[in-house]
């Protein structure tokens, strides 16, 4: 299951804001929002955030064993 708490606390921590990704990502905001309100991402698009973020252990944040 998708953590949004952790996956935001890395955003802060690398100190980008979600529209900033986006951009990094391709994608729009909204359809950035929608992925995070859903928990909902492919694995090429997984595989880019944890490169962009530099994310040594994506699990607790792409894998977390409850629901945030």
């Amino acid at each position: 299951m998708f953590n949004k708490n952790e996956f935001n606390a890395q955003l802060a921590r690398k100190n980008m804001r979600k529209y900033e990704l986006a951009k990094e990502l391709g994608m729009s905001y909204t359809n950035l929002y929608r992925k995070i309100d859903s928990g909902h991402f492919t694995r090429e698009e997984i595989g880019k955030i944890i490169t962009i973020l530099e994310i040594d252990d994506p699990m607790p944040i792409f894998f977390a064993d409850e629901l945030t």
